[in-house]
């Protein structure tokens, strides 16, 4: 059995510049923990495949085309693939959420 804990998981490298942590990453689906401190939020971009986000903690601000919406911990949020989306933090306290990417992307994401 393997168990990943996003405290012990590296930070990735990625143009947000935000904690980004890659917690499962196979050729079937990938799931990235990510936390967005107050203020900060994911550049507006575009992903080849269809994309959902599972709030952990926190509540933020999900934008999904022409859609906006305020989430809260134990909402998932569906994102269909090739629709420009960003996520946000307005609050004062931390906002973490997963993404799982199924299938896993094999073109890049698109920063617009």
């Amino acid at each position: 059995m393997k168990c990943t804990n996003f405290r012990e998981t590296e930070q990735a490298a990625t143009p947000h510049g935000v904690k980004v942590c890659k917690l499962y990453d196979t050729p079937d689906a990938q799931v990235v923990h990510i936390t967005l401190e107050p203020g900060e939020s994911l550049k507006r971009h575009i992903t080849p495949v269809d994309v959902f986000f599972y709030v952990l903690e926190g509540t933020g601000v999900v934008e999904i085309g022409d859609e906006k919406k305020t989430v809260s911990r134990d909402t998932l949020v569906e994102s269909p693939k090739d629709i420009p989306h960003c996520l946000y933090n307005e609050s004062d306290a931390t906002f973490r959420f997963l993404v799982v990417k199924t299938p896993r992307p094999v073109t890049a994401t698109k920063l617009l």
